[in-house]
């Protein structure tokens, strides 16, 4: 269960029940420094936009390449976090680039045989 998911849980105990915090985590089996903690990682939306931005318009490319497009635009990052943002986003861009441009077998596009 994901620390998020863990929070939800002792906060429906706290409300529904009307219990303090320690006593919600401890039926809840949650430790309360999970209560307290605030993640200290900076927002990675604007280098995960663009890394879908340029995963829709370059297909082909793998995070490898993606990586090295990024630093010729001026962004510091490591390929490690590359690797990671562009493993969450998953196929995605490159199934919607395919949608866009129609890149789909259907055969023969003369007579709409699918056999050839």
């Amino acid at each position: 269960m994901t620390p998020a998911r863990r929070r939800t849980v002792v906060q429906f105990f706290r409300v529904g029940y009307q219990v303090s915090e320690r006593r919600a985590c401890r039926v809840a089996g949650v430790q309360r420094t999970t209560m307290r903690y605030r993640s200290q990682a900076r927002d990675q939306s604007p280098l995960r936009q663009r890394i879908k931005e340029l995963a829709a318009v370059r297909v082909r490319y793998g995070y490898r390449r993606i990586h090295v497009l990024l630093r010729r635009e001026g962004w510091k990052v490591n390929a490690k976090r590359v690797y990671r943002l562009y493993r969450e986003e998953g196929p995605l861009a490159a199934r919607q680039a395919r949608e866009e441009t129609g890149e789909r077998s259907a055969g023969d596009p003369a007579t709409g045989d699918p056999s050839k």
